[in-house]
């Protein structure tokens, strides 16, 4: 569909408050999305004390973060799910589905009692909340990029990077959270209440976005398009290139932003530094994200994807271990500040045009299916597990170094899958 006739379709759409009002309907669900892994990464310490007690503090802090890993395979499902579920009956529908489990997640864990107050039952009530929230968010990405894109697609670049840019937000909001409640709580306090303030607010955001997300048009694009009969039928067998190109893209940016998510942690137990240190250094990455992401979503739809990516990768593969290397010769906040926001921009400027960039791989009858489920797989097997394989890699070498290597795998494997993607789908 020509970008003429979408706009005649949804009048006002081509203006920038009928723009604006389309990135805020998508954005509070990717934002409380990410929001809430954020904030249960930064506090994983803590969760670990309460729902995972065990006398070794190491493997207490491994259960927490392998509970936080497991909720990523429920990702995959909830993209196949709602994935075609959207493909079949509409964006809009699996939006407003997907809003309302990602808060009742989110609830239960704000107001689960401890181990210490049910027993076993907490640690089951934390499992199964992080299940629900991974089935909801594996169908948010696909579906929210979908609508963006359908309704203003020549600014698809634009459009789509507020899905990461609205991630940005949500990691500067908990890292606020965090900052705030470690600099003015003692340890007591942060254990007894302190630490479901911020699941609290992310419960509170749920309705408002749930509401905003009923009072809004179905895509134009969707509208008139041909419906596939088996979405996922269709994905798996005539399109699994897309699919891995998708994964492979994803690679590098995924490990990166859930090692920011891990930064907290990796700054009190691995540099030595205070606690509110880490969650200073991640509220700073979150405002670069935020606010850099648009306007690289921009430049990519004058300058093409993959020739932004390429360099932003390549730059990563180059200065990341250099980068881990400075942070442990110079523990301190200002050398941490460095590193997290040399990785934040590079970061940003890589994943802004991916949403862009996966959309284009996958026409409009499969388009939500292709993107939630590339997205999802890629995010569970590289992302999820990035802090539970960090954590894991450094208690196994002693080398605090070894998320600089981790980081560095992952750059090749996107480069390789960009070019891939450059020579046999002509992506641009």
């Amino acid at each position: 569909m020509s970008s003429d006739s979408a706009s005649q379709a949804l009048p006002g759409v081509s203006s920038d408050t009928g723009i604006y009002r389309l990135i805020v309907a998508t954005s509070v669900g990717n934002a409380l999305e990410f929001y809430d892994l954020v904030v249960y990464g930064y506090f994983a310490s803590t969760l670990s004390r309460l729902f995972f007690p065990t006398s070794d503090k190491t493997v207490s802090l491994l259960l927490t973060l392998g509970t936080f890993a497991l909720l990523y395979l429920a990702r995959p499902v909830g993209a196949f799910v709602l994935g075609s579920y959207s493909d079949r009956k509409g964006r809009k529908a699996s939006l407003t589905l997907s809003i309302g489990m990602m808060t009742l997640g989110t609830g239960m864990v704000a107001l689960m009692p401890d181990y210490a107050a049910i027993g076993v039952i907490a640690p089951i009530g934390i499992f199964l909340s992080r299940l629900l929230q991974g089935f909801s968010a594996g169908g948010e990405f696909g579906s929210s990029t979908a609508f963006l894109i359908e309704h203003v697609p020549e600014r698809s670049g634009f459009m789509s990077s507020w899905q990461f840019a609205s991630q940005g937000a949500s990691v500067l909001l908990a890292s606020a959270f965090g900052a705030v409640l470690t600099g003015t709580l003692d340890a007591h306090q942060l254990e007894s209440w302190g630490w479901r303030i911020p699941f609290l607010f992310g419960m509170l955001i749920g309705p408002i976005g749930w509401y905003i997300r009923r009072h809004i048009d179905e895509t134009p694009e969707f509208e008139h398009a041909e419906k596939a009969v088996s979405p996922i039928r269709e994905v798996l067998t005539e399109q699994k290139e897309r699919v891995l190109v998708s994964i492979g893209s994803l690679v590098l940016t995924t490990t990166a932003n859930y090692m920011l998510l891990y930064m907290p942690t990796y700054a009190a137990r691995q540099l030595g530094l205070a606690p509110s240190y880490g969650f200073i250094a991640t509220l700073v990455a979150g405002f670069i994200v935020m606010m850099l992401t648009p306007l690289v979503g921009h430049w990519s739809d004058k300058v093409g994807r993959t020739r932004i990516m390429l360099g932003a990768g390549s730059l990563f593969f180059v200065t990341i271990y250099p980068a881990f290397m400075f942070m442990n010769a110079h523990p301190s906040l200002l050398t941490l500040l460095a590193a997290v926001i040399w990785v934040a921009v590079l970061k940003a400027v890589y994943f802004a045009p991916i949403p862009a960039l996966m959309s284009d791989l996958f026409p409009t009858r499969t388009r939500t299916t292709g993107m939630a489920v590339g997205y999802n797989l890629g995010t569970t097997i590289f992302g999820g597990f990035t802090p539970l394989a960090v954590a894991a890699l450094i208690a196994a070498t002693g080398n605090n170094l070894a998320p600089g290597f981790y980081l560095m795998i992952a750059a090749m494997v996107s480069l390789f899958t960009l070019v891939w993607a450059r020579v046999r789908l002509k992506a641009h």
